[in-house]
């Protein structure tokens, strides 16, 4: 029996667009002619895979069905929220629909994850296939590359040969508990869920029965036209608003991890982002879009939807303007050197993998005192992305 692959696609993405209201879904951005949903459908693009099913809601439907056919994908099926209720109900709502067997092994997979070694994951769920039962659960757990309180984290200790049971979550922890975490042998979760339905059930009628009531009423009530069911609202809105975590993780003893040192990201924040131009830059580089600057250069990267991607290079003693953006805020990670950072008359001295937010209408300033060069990973967020949007109060170049 093949795996069925779910696909939840039904987050806002609005952690990365916090002081703007026209902000778009992450799975649906375009990072340069490619977004997260499409690498997400490319991925089960696999003979291991049965046909993808994807949770989604009304909002989104429209981009859903484009990227399944940019994708050359013609067997699906679509469940489709009338509201949001977060990864409990999109969970179980996809698994009771009749196209799933009650031992199918199903893989939840969120729409806006970024995972570049595709093969290990893939041996990883083949290996792992027969381990399934009525009542336990796999999450796959990426090995951390880097101090982050960005995302959750689990430990486990192995109970089997091949069998690791986890122990203990926890939930985006801050920096000096992660660091803890990783000493201890900790993984990042990834939030990749591996079961069967009947496990699904199994675990929704113990720890969460109302979901489980009301969630079975929604799909056997259901509208089904054009390959997509259309929930029941009557019954759905009554399913307890809770994350998959929360409902049955936190509360089930039968988890156990699938542990991978693999590259993944959930590109939640710009930081990371940002992370991912700088290790892919090469792609985006043309000769065409590399300036210079008195201080040094910069290279325009990537230009999206109301966000543009930039490398700074600044010079041994190169000194940018003290200025302010009247239409864009900014992120800066820092990839080599030391500068000191001057926002809103206070100073910082800021090391590799640094990352600071200018807000807008924020004085600041970039000096690179030392010897060495200086690089910074830059995201422009706003309406107005252009050096004309550059208030400019000293410069030591004299282009005040």
């Amino acid at each position: 029996m093949k795996i069925k692959p779910v696909i939840l696609c039904g987050g806002a993405g609005s952690r990365l667009w916090t002081h703007t209201k026209n902000y778009q879904a992450k799975q649906f951005i375009d990072f340069g002619n490619w977004t997260l949903l499409g690498k997400t459908l490319n991925r089960v693009k696999s003979n291991i895979f049965d046909d993808p099913i994807i949770s989604t809601n009304r909002i989104y439907l429209k981009e859903v069905r484009q990227h399944l056919k940019k994708a050359k994908i013609k067997n699906f099926k679509i469940v489709l929220e009338p509201i949001k209720r977060n990864t409990a109900s999109a969970i179980l709502s996809t698994t009771l629909i009749n196209d799933i067997s009650m031992n199918q092994p199903l893989v939840f997979f969120s729409a806006d994850h970024l995972i570049e070694n595709i093969s290990l994951f893939k041996k990883a769920i083949i290996k792992n296939r027969s381990n399934l039962d009525d009542k336990n659960i796999f999450i796959f757990g990426v090995k951390p590359t880097s101090l982050s309180s960005e995302y959750g984290y689990f430990l486990s200790k192995k109970i089997k040969k091949n069998i690791n049971k986890v122990i203990k979550f926890f939930e985006k922890p801050k920096e000096i508990i992660a660091k803890k975490i990783i000493n201890q042998k900790g993984y990042w979760n990834s939030g990749i869920f591996y079961l069967r339905k009947d496990s699904v059930i199994h675990n929704f009628k113990k720890y969460q029965p109302n979901t489980y009531k009301n969630c079975l009423k929604a799909v056997n009530k259901a509208r089904f036209k054009s390959n997509t069911y259309y929930l029941n609202k009557k019954f759905f809105i009554k399913t307890t608003e809770k994350s998959f975590d929360k409902a049955i993780l936190e509360k089930t003893k039968k988890i156990n991890a699938i542990k991978l040192k693999i590259s993944w990201s959930d590109l939640g924040s710009w930081k990371e982002i940002l992370k991912m131009y700088d290790k892919n830059k090469k792609k985006y580089i043309k000769k065409k879009n590399i300036y210079q600057k008195p201080w040094g250069r910069y290279t325009n990267l990537f230009q999206g939807k109301e966000f543009l991607i930039k490398e700074l290079f600044i010079k041994p003693k190169g000194i940018l303007s003290l200025q302010k953006h009247f239409f864009r805020s900014e992120h800066w990670l820092v990839t080599k050197g030391n500068p000191n950072i001057i926002l809103n008359n206070k100073n910082f001295i800021k090391k590799p993998n640094d990352h600071i937010f200018i807000p807008m209408k924020a004085i600041h300033r970039i000096q690179n005192f030392g010897k060495k060069p200086v690089r910074i990973m830059e995201a422009q967020i706003g309406s107005i992305l252009k050096e004309t949007d550059i208030v400019r109060y000293k410069d030591v170049y004299k282009r005040v």
